[in-house]
């Protein structure tokens, strides 16, 4: 079974992703829908959906982390609260799941007006390549996968899936050292990556993915913003986590161009 983790707080669309993960799965599947700090008026009713409800806000690390606490699955998917899935994407990334790997769909650009994947007369879509830059932050790629399944440096953080007994292995997701909300997928990508593991893009599913604007989401709390830059300063010259087998050199060296 896949359990899918939806961290929430004051999202439009909750109702949409919860629809689309149940209508486009094509195995057993369960979805814990964190509510973070307030209510949702407009609930999906079904067995295979979960809600908790949490008064006080957390954040999203401590949203995702409630989720898999109470998660039956042996994998688990984690999504934004606004993003649309490809027909049988539970099956497809279950069968493609080995034990020591996190997955990342194709991603697109979702029309939250009509449901549907974004028309774009640009190259930026679909996203199946991101780099990190000077700052360890993940830059898209126009480059596409030649395979299904390919090597990938870093994500956006919106949809990744793994097992679960990866997910405890790799310790996540740190609120004490990361803080409530950002350097999410570094902190996934690094711990994969540098302990052995590997972060691979597969285009055998894809999701859509709504561009954050103001009023709803999570955003970085101003008292934590020095505690990440701390962070990104010791990746890049510590080995920061005990299970960590690699410098972050090895990382940019594997990724490395020509």
């Amino acid at each position: 079974m896949v359990s899918c983790i939806i961290p929430s707080r004051n999202e439009p669309y909750l109702k949409q992703t919860i629809e689309s993960l149940l209508q486009n799965s094509t195995g057993k599947i369960e979805i814990i829908a964190v509510l973070d700090g307030y209510w949702m008026d407009d609930m999906v009713v079904s067995p295979d959906v979960h809600y908790i409800h949490l008064t006080d806000p957390i954040g999203m690390r401590g949203a995702i982390n409630a989720g898999v606490a109470i998660a039956n699955g042996e994998f688990i998917l984690k999504t934004d609260a606004h993003c649309l899935f490809s027909k049988g994407y539970d099956t497809v990334l279950s069968k493609d799941c080995q034990d020591n790997m996190v997955i990342v769909p194709r991603r697109y650009a979702l029309d939250v007006k009509n449901w549907k994947i974004e028309e774009r007369t640009d190259n930026k879509y679909p996203i199946d390549k991101m780099y990190l830059d000077e700052n360890l932050q993940g830059r898209p790629s126009e480059e596409r996968n030649k395979e299904p399944i390919e090597d990938l440096q870093t994500a956006q953080g919106s949809c990744w899936f793994m097992k679960k007994d990866y997910f405890h292995f790799l310790e996540l997701l740190d609120e004490e050292t990361y803080g409530t909300f950002w350097q999410e997928f570094q902190e996934i990508g690094f711990k994969c990556w540098l302990s052995g593991g590997r972060v691979v893009s597969d285009t055998n599913a894809h999701y859509a993915h709504w561009h954050k604007t103001e009023g709803r989401g999570y955003t970085l709390p101003e008292r934590e913003q020095e505690q990440t830059r701390k962070m990104i300063e010791k990746w890049k010259t510590d080995k920061v986590w005990h299970k960590q087998i690699h410098e972050l050199s090895y990382l940019f060296d594997k990724f490395k161009k020509g």
